[in-house]
């Protein structure tokens, strides 16, 4: 039941969301400085020249308001993952981590300070019954009624926590003695016996442990309030236990009578056959417990590493733009770079942030399923032929070559069309940053059992076999792809999967190496 709490990232995690926030707020003030020096180059010229400069950057500043608005909107999208990263989704308590942490902090204070504090180990007995006859929901909603009365009976400066499954702990700060946490803990069992009626298999048991007196480190103070709470589970519903006051944890043996000598054969191959199961279930677990450390420490790793990509991406193109807005307010355009040449450089560097927002978005949204779409019927040549169309002049200027072959003249669908568009403009931009100048780029559309496959080809750097494998996911990017262009997020290919999800078909990766380039096949229903 404890190894069921998700995991949460750590305090590297949180300083780098606030190194990012840092930086959202530092290119948002550029932002502000640019419009700024714009106005007071307006101010200091004169006659028509005031007029052209007005007039040429009036689409400009536009541009940055947007970047920073947008910008603004990301970051507080940033904020909310930190936020859910910590909390318990179903009670919006903090998480184990969460109080892990604050338990250490609080321990390191006490020592410094020579206070106490209180660990109160809570288990909401029957919840399993509640379960069973009134369905998860009710069960869920129980376990909020009780995360609501628990916050509801503690200050401000306690903690409480939804340990995992139907267990809570709260931290009591400078707590005296455990007289005082008693006090607590029959305040807080009154409180929950009025809040679980319904069900007479409502109840709470409780354990608490103490600093110094049970224990100097979070993870003993932990485990002797869960070992007191099992002890007053055992004596009955209801009830609670101060570490080191209830006794033997277990209950005393039954009297032993003589057995005759099959029933002891029996007995021992029962035995044998409880302990062969419980250890095949100790190892499954043990195994699954590895898998999911490993994987919470790659996803961590990963958080980490995109963040501090987002950060270095958001900052590139503050330069040029401080650069030409500097030229632009000391009046330079008159002696340097031609103001239609400062004000090329300032929108393309806007662009390229606002792309970089944008990607932010649409990957909050595929990670949170709410991608829109607006279907009707269309026509997928169509569709093909304009995402070819919008892509030619980036893969042009990077001299390359692309052809598109269709089979069928029509080929109807029914599907969202800009959607479409999108994803085919997103695997030929993919295509084409990732091959070399002079690469060819194929489309090719043809009939598929039930609709149609189009295949988007190219003789590029191809993909590594260990990345070939998590190619879809979001901000996954492969290490020998990134060397040739780094630009980019990692975002287009997963919005590429879940969009072709959404109209009930299905696409796929593949290549034969390294510098053999690569193959997005996508097969669409006639009809999803």
């Amino acid at each position: 039941m404890k190894d069921d709490a998700a995991h949460a990232p750590d305090r590297g995690t949180t300083r780098e969301l606030a190194r990012l926030r840092q930086v959202a707020d530092v290119m948002r003030a550029q932002l502000l400085k640019l419009q700024h020096e714009l106005v007071q180059a307006h101010r200091d010229t004169e006659g028509d020249h005031a007029a052209r400069l007005l007039e040429a950057n009036t689409q400009l500043v536009q541009a940055a308001l947007l970047a920073q608005t947008e910008a603004a909107a990301a970051l507080e999208d940033l904020v909310v993952l930190s936020h859910s990263s910590q909390t318990d989704p179903l009670t919006g308590l903090p998480n184990r981590a969460v109080l892990l942490d604050r338990l250490r902090s609080a321990i390191a204070l006490a020592h410094r300070h020579k206070t106490s504090l209180a660990v109160l180990f809570f288990d909401v007995d029957g919840l399993k019954y509640v379960n069973d006859t009134r369905g998860h929901q009710a069960g869920d909603e129980t376990l909020q009624a009780v995360a609501r009365q628990l916050r509801s009976l503690v200050r401000d400066c306690d903690t409480v926590c939804r340990y995992g499954g139907d267990e809570f702990v709260v931290l009591l700060l400078e707590t005296t003695d455990a007289g005082d946490a008693v006090v607590v803990v029959e305040k807080i069992m009154a409180a929950l016996a009025a809040t679980l009626p319904g069900s007479h298999a409502l109840s709470a048991s409780a354990g608490v442990s103490l600093y110094p007196q049970h224990g100097e480190d979070a993870a003993a103070l932990i485990q002797h309030a869960d070992a007191a709470m099992y002890v007053a589970k055992r004596k009955g519903p209801g009830l609670y236990e101060v570490h080191g006051q209830g006794g033997d944890a277990f209950p005393a043996a039954p009297p032993v009578t003589e057995a005759s000598p099959r029933q002891r054969e029996s007995a021992l191959r029962s035995s044998q056959r409880d302990l062969r199961e419980a250890n095949e279930q100790l190892v499954v677990a043990a195994l699954q417990a590895q898998t999911h450390e490993a994987d919470a420490r790659e996803d961590h790793r990963r958080q980490i590493q995109y963040m501090a990509m987002v950060a270095h991406e958001l900052r590139n193109p503050l330069a040029p733009i401080r650069s030409a807005a500097s030229l632009l307010g000391a009046g330079g355009a008159n002696t340097g770079p031609s103001l239609p040449r400062l004000r090329a450089i300032i929108e393309r560097q806007v662009v390229q942030m606002s792309r970089l927002i944008e990607d932010l978005l649409e990957g909050s949204r595929v990670s949170s399923g709410k991608l829109r779409m607006e279907c009707s019927d269309v026509d997928l040549a169509d569709i093909l032929e304009l995402a070819v169309l919008t892509c030619r002049p980036g893969i042009q200027a990077r001299d390359q070559s692309v052809t598109l072959e269709m089979g069928p003249s029509r080929m109807p669908l029914h599907g969202d069309p800009v959607r479409l568009v999108q994803v085919f403009c997103n695997l030929l931009d993919n295509a084409s940053k990732y091959t070399q100048s002079g690469g060819r780029i194929a489309v090719v559309a043809s009939s598929a059992e039930g609709g149609f496959a189009v295949s988007v080809r190219d003789n590029g750097v191809g993909i590594s076999p260990l990345a070939i494998t998590r190619i879809f996911d979001l901000f996954a990017q492969d290490d020998q792809a990134v060397a040739l262009d780094s630009r980019g997020l990692g975002i287009g290919l997963a919005v590429v999967r879940d969009l072709i999800d959404s109209h009930g078909g299905s696409v796929t990766a593949s290549s034969e190496g390294k510098g053999l380039g690569s193959e997005f096949v996508v097969t669409l229903p006639t009809r999803p």
